[in-house]
């Protein structure tokens, strides 16, 4: 009896040794095998996505919350939160029916009660994004897997607005998501040293796969220091620009070289007497080397674009051999519009952003060989954003514009009556389309119309359409399944380790 007292008294020291060195019951995320580290550039501003406009921000919550659906690297809409979803014959209410057992990583059950609730806090004034869901007028919830969304009026761009990182479903009754982050995705997060890094564990509670046993991102803001992380095996996924893409080529890395979901152009006043003729417009196109510009700022890594839409989206039409550079035609345009003697425009250029101040030199030059004079003007954003975008004080500007899932919000620039019409172009083609488009519940129809507006802006060239940047990722040669999407999100639940 002594015996078998002292080995069970033996057995329980030596299990509580192993416990406390590090045994199986208190082995952290980051001494897992399967776990992926990612540099990234930024500490994020806070995991509430309902109180974020960071593109950096919402890569990461995307992976602690769920949204209702979600979007594939093409920018088709997939399940999520919801298995699947409706939309009532008259489209004027979209019905979403939830996944079984979903629950927020505290163990909490979500079912539509929860995810009304979460969305009347994102439509609450305190939300960032409160005006984009105004479309919604009432909320049901017909039994606790089924939620409807009511509108007032037929909105075809509704269905997207729930893919979107900040339409994230959180548990309402946790009051500090900012830092407390509870939602139904596939992590939760096990630590947060600001400004060093963060460490997401598996959600218990996830119920689906994932691919690898946790994720820990380094806040690196040095692109060198990251590829030097990589290479001595401290990271495994960074991302970087075009100048330093040599620097990891031919090593064995995987490269991801994708183009993200939105353009750069070089827009042009078309109230300007000059540039209100679409001929000169057109000769500014022809006067331009595309190819070489990309080459010369972004160092190659961009999908040449031909109208106002990115690569990525299913509507998109390739129309970027639209206008070969050709000098002689450019000079016989602008003879043909009156210009023969030459023509002086003013280019404003917003100082904080480099590649565009680059872009604009490169195109002044080339606009000068066919005999059109170009003021460069480098100015701060607040100018820039107060007299170019909003006061349309300008003749030329360089800039990019980020992406949407739905057609309408990417076009809508070109209403005539826009706000946001900078350009200062108008067409009662382009109007009378985008009008069909917004009621139109025929998806065939709306792609219809789409991409006959793409092929207008083509011809009419409110803009030098220049590219899609691309952008760079660079994982280790072990590393798999990292992949870019339309909208700022990543799904670190695809990548592992082999």
């Amino acid at each position: 009896m002594m015996k078998k007292t002292l080995f069970c008294l033996l057995a329980f020291l030596v299990s509580l040794s192993l416990f406390a060195r590090g045994g199986k019951e208190t082995v952290t995320v980051e001494e897992k095998i399967n776990v992926i580290t990612m540099a990234i550039p930024v500490d994020p501003d806070g995991l509430d996505p309902m109180l974020t406009a960071a593109a950096s921000t919402f890569q990461i919550t995307s992976n602690i919350y769920e949204t209702l659906i979600t979007v594939d690297e093409k920018g088709n809409l997939e399940p999520c939160l919801a298995d699947s979803w409706s939309i009532s014959e008259d489209g004027l209410s979209i019905s979403f029916y939830l996944r079984e057992n979903a629950a927020f990583s505290n163990g909490k059950k979500c079912g539509s009660e929860e995810v009304k609730e979460s969305f009347i806090r994102l439509m609450s004034p305190e939300s960032l994004r409160c005006k984009d869901y105004s479309f919604i007028s009432e909320i049901e919830t017909p039994d606790e897997k089924t939620i409807v969304f009511k509108m007032n009026e037929i909105n075809v761009a509704a269905l997207s607005s729930f893919a979107y990182p900040w339409a994230a479903v959180v548990d309402t009754e946790e009051s500090n998501l900012k830092n407390k982050p509870m939602g139904t995705g596939p992590y939760c997060l096990s630590s947060w040293v600001p400004q060093e890094k963060l460490v997401l564990a598996l959600n218990p509670y996830y119920g689906k796969e994932v691919k690898n046993d946790g994720f820990v991102l380094v806040v690196m803001p040095d692109l060198t220091a990251e590829i030097t992380a990589l290479e001595a095996g401290e990271v495994d996924v960074i991302l970087i620009t075009g100048d330093l893409a040599s620097a990891v080529e031919n090593k064995g890395y995987n490269i991801l070289a994708a183009a993200g979901n939105g353009l750069q152009l070089m827009a042009m006043n078309n109230k300007n007497e000059a540039l209100s003729d679409v001929r000169v417009r057109q000769a500014i196109n022809y006067a331009v080397d595309k190819d070489a510009l990309i080459e010369a700022v972004w160092w190659g890594y961009g999908e040449k674009i031909g109208s106002h839409f990115p690569v990525v989206l299913k509507e998109y039409v390739d129309l970027s051999d639209a206008y070969q550079c050709d000098k002689d035609k450019a000079r016989a345009l602008l003879k043909e519009a009156g210009y023969e003697n030459g023509l002086k425009l003013r280019m404003d250029l917003p100082k904080n952003y480099q590649e565009y101040v680059n872009a604009g030199l490169v195109i002044a030059s080339e606009l000068k060989e066919v005999g059109i004079e170009v003021d460069v003007n480098i100015v701060e954003w607040a100018y820039w954003l107060s007299e170019v975008y909003v006061g349309r004080n300008y003749d030329l500007t360089v800039v990019g514009h980020t992406g949407r899932l739905d057609p309408y919000a990417l076009l809508v620039k070109y209403l005539s009556t826009g706000s946001e019409n900078y350009f200062n172009y108008s067409s009662s083609e382009v109007d009378q389309l985008l009008g069909m488009y917004k009621t139109e519940l025929n998806e065939e129809k709306r792609t219809e119309y789409i991409q006959t507006i793409q092929r207008i802006l083509s011809s009419d060239v409110p803009a030098l359409y220049i590219q899609d940047p691309i952008q760079i990722f660079v994982s280790a040669s072990d590393v798999y399944g990292f992949a870019s999407f339309p909208i700022n999100i990543y799904k670190f639940k695809d990548v592992y380790r082999k």
